[in-house]
């Protein structure tokens, strides 16, 4: 039996499996692995995941062979060092690894094979993956200075050109009204207020909501350009190999994103809305 964990920084998808089978599904809150200190993760994992685990284990013979866990903040040695041990003082198994959310995608997407791996959900990722392991990675920047075609930036285009006028008034007033928003509360939440980020992904179901509207859809095929050329086109394979994506920004627009990469010259491969059915493929 194996454990595999998909972290975010909301929530924490963990799911026992047994050749393929999903015994048993726990969600905890998420964590960014950044921002925690070992202790403080490792008490973590003791009040919000340990409980259910202890209690699921308990009526089984068998024991967890195998611990996989993937997250947003598992970027260097150190934080993934600290993550493993903290699932190690919790979770007694004979094997532990940590990995960055990209790797996950990458695995989750292509299992065994090369192909480019995309993360577009709030933020934005990509990287060509050798069927082994992330050969290369354009840098992402974050929602000020990167992450194009993502939930953050989708939602920072938004408010731009409804502030700046730049949509129909129709749509701007539709936009305001549905959010009950105007331009200082708008000011005050992306400027003052943690988690930027996140406020402006939550205006993204509008997009969706109106991606009929000409001028709607011409801001979303734009910014998923930009994904493609400032990102996916950097990757020498990017003709010879599928693009492939987890997040519900890619599941949500499929269709606007199968157009901007037609329209730079790539070809759409899988889209998941999360990565553990893919993780489980790749585990079993």
């Amino acid at each position: 039996m194996i454990l595999i964990a998909d972290c975010g920084s909301t929530k924490i998808d963990w799911c026992a499996v047994n050749n393929g089978e999903v015994l048993k599904q726990i969600f905890t809150p998420g964590i960014n692995a950044v921002l925690l200190t070992g202790e403080e993760i490792k008490a973590r994992l003791a009040a919000e995941l340990m409980p259910a685990l202890g209690e699921f284990l308990a009526g089984r013979s068998d024991a967890i062979d195998a611990v996989y866990f993937y997250g947003a903040g598992c970027i260097s040695p150190e934080v993934c060092a600290n993550v493993a041990e903290a699932i190690r003082a919790n979770i007694p198994a004979g094997k532990v690894e940590v990995h960055t959310d990209l790797l996950a995608a990458a695995r989750a997407l292509c299992g065994h094979a090369p192909g480019i791996a995309c993360i577009m959900g709030t933020g934005s990722n990509s990287c060509y993956y050798d069927g082994a392991q992330i050969a290369s990675n354009v840098s992402p920047l974050g929602f000020i200075l990167g992450d194009e075609g993502s939930g953050a930036v989708l939602g920072k285009l938004l408010v731009g050109d409804v502030l700046k006028n730049q949509l129909p008034a129709r749509i701007c007033e539709k936009f305001l009204s549905q959010y009950n928003l105007d331009r200082l509360a708008i000011i005050r939440r992306v400027y003052k207020e943690p988690a930027p980020n996140r406020f402006l992904a939550s205006l993204a179901p509008f997009l969706l909501e109106n991606i009929g509207e000409p001028a709607i859809h011409r801001l979303v095929l734009e910014s998923f350009r930009a994904f493609f050329v400032r990102n996916v086109c950097q990757y020498p394979e990017h003709r010879s190999v599928k693009v492939n994506f987890i997040g519900s920004i890619a599941h949500h627009f499929r269709k606007v994103l199968s157009d901007a990469a037609s329209q730079t010259g790539c070809t759409v491969g899988e889209i998941l809305q999360s990565p553990m059915p893919g993780l489980i493929r790749f585990h079993s």
